[in-house]
């Protein structure tokens, strides 16, 4: 199957990879601190590589999703706020109703987001996850042209990759798993559900990758415009894991996951999802480590980033908070962790940060969401944490339609709180793609971005650093970066 490549054109401007931040650079950025609306203006243009930790659900905004459902002829019940699949009662509108009333539409946006909400009766951390059940009939048909409309924000943000969470075992899947059950051999189940059809229904899962793929590209005119800002970002999707679900369909998905990712290239990684604090994600987590240490015995080229930690003091007992990012890591195989938010909860926390150092396991920071759903924030916040102990961040946006947030505000936001240089930032957004799921080798041989690959020290347009990149999709990403770095900063310093 032939993959999208990331376009990297004017090689020849690229004398050199190795070139500190200017000067004059960094002073202008110190200046911007002091007005957030010049810092938001400099960030939206800046280079950001890529956004690694993005749920395709809680990424589109309501407005969008209010629009898919018009157009599906769906219906709204205004008690709950909930699109539903045909108007049966007094309490049920068309969706298209929204179009024209904006008390309609904007009480779809206060459910399926966190705009405006008080805690009440319900904590912003219940409505958080309760929007999704409100949506999740939406997207049905229109999954390739919502993602298209992520792919042009992260366009017009300088974003050149997206890693996304699109694709989930439910549905037959589950179903396959509830009927053949778990048996005490992960083996004995394994090779059960083989012999039920599981192959069968991971085809169904790559045929959908087609469908979106297709629908997406379509919607971004690609064929026609293939040089468009949208058509250069470079999608791949990992897929999901709903943990909550009981054991055995738990397991089934995993598998299922996990030889997709391995037949797929556009599938990169599987993830567990849903509320970390679940009873079944609370109760069958060293379970669920298990059985991914089980389908990575099976499929070991496999990548892995894991939800762990996502939680916080108060919301599970103080016992549970004391082993999920080491078992996602020890047991699981966790190459990312996402969140990470209970760090300093873990048994042995320090040991822990400098393992996670010393085995370069990267921590996707999403803040507005850990502010808006478990009120961590500021100095309660591991992120500068994470930083002291040399442990790789990337910063990413988890749910940006239901946060109402976007990539660039993140940035803005670790600048403001965190007092961020900009030449923090540029290593921040060097990790985005270092610590990607892009195939092929890095460009790089440090960790501070200085010393390219053996191949190419004599340039980027010498042959051996032609055929090395041609091979490369991650090292071809990260050159096309410090192309838009050294375009981005010349264009600024002219200012």
């Amino acid at each position: 199957m032939k993959l999208l490549l990331p376009l990297v054109s004017s090689l020849a401007i690229l004398v050199s990879l190795r070139a500190a931040t200017p000067v004059s650079l960094e002073q202008q950025f110190n200046q911007l601190r002091k007005s957030p609306p010049e810092l938001y203006a400099f960030l939206l243009r800046m280079p950001k590589g890529g956004d690694l930790h993005n749920h395709v659900g809680g990424a589109v905004y309501a407005e969008s999703l209010v629009r898919a459902a018009a157009e599906s002829g769906l219906c709204v019940d205004k008690r709950d706020w909930k699109i539903v699949a045909a108007c049966s009662n007094s309490n049920q509108v068309e969706a298209k109703v929204a179009d024209q009333d904006n008390g309609t539409l904007n009480a779809l946006i206060d459910a399926f987001s966190m705009r405006d909400f008080v805690p009440g009766r319900e904590s912003a951390h219940d409505h958080f996850f309760n929007t999704f059940n409100l949506f999740n009939l939406a997207d049905k048909g229109h999954a390739g042209e919502l993602i298209a409309g992520l792919t042009r924000r992260a366009a017009d943000q300088n974003e050149s990759y997206l890693e996304l969470m699109a694709l989930a075992g439910s549905g037959p899947i589950s179903d396959l798993g509830a009927s053949t059950g778990l048996d005490a051999s992960f083996e004995k189940t394994a090779e059960n559900l083989r012999k039920a059809g599981l192959p069968d229904l991971v085809s169904g899962l790559e045929a959908k990758v087609d469908e979106i793929e297709t629908q997406r590209r379509a919607d971004l005119k690609c064929d026609t415009d293939p040089a468009s800002a949208p058509c250069k970002v470079v999608i791949r999707y990992v897929y999901q894991v709903l943990r909550e679900s009981r054991k055995e369909q738990v397991f089934a998905q995993t598998l299922a996951g996990f030889q997709l990712a391995s037949i797929d290239p556009r599938v990169v990684a599987i993830n567990f999802v849903q509320a970390e604090d679940g009873i079944n994600s609370m109760r069958d987590y060293h379970l669920h480590m298990q059985m991914v240490d089980f389908a990575k015995g099976l499929y070991p080229n496999v990548h892995i980033t894991l939800h762990a930690g996502e939680l916080t003091s108060g919301l599970v007992p103080p016992e549970g908070l004391r082993f999920h990012i080491r078992q996602a890591i020890e047991l699981g195989h966790a190459e990312r962790i996402g969140h990470g938010v209970d760090i300093m909860y873990e048994t042995g926390a320090v040991d822990l940060l400098r393992e996670m150092r010393a085995k370069h396991v990267a921590v996707e920071i999403n803040l507005t969401s850990n502010d808006l759903i478990l009120g961590v924030k500021g100095n309660d916040h591991p992120f500068p944490i994470y930083r002291k102990y040399g442990v790789p961040v990337v910063i990413s946006t988890d749910d940006e339609g239901v946060n109402r947030s976007h990539l660039t505000q993140e940035y803005q936001r670790a600048v403001l709180t965190y007092g961020l240089t900009y030449a923090d930032l540029k290593q921040i957004v060097r990790n985005s793609l270092e610590y990607s799921f892009l195939s092929g080798a890095s460009f790089w041989t440090d960790s501070s971005y200085h010393t390219p690959i053996k191949a190419c020290t004599g340039g980027v347009t010498t042959q051996s650093c032609g055929a090395f990149l041609a091979a490369s999709e991650k090292a071809t990403a990260q050159v096309d970066l410090e192309r838009r770095f050294r375009e981005f900063e010349s264009h600024t310093n002219k200012r």
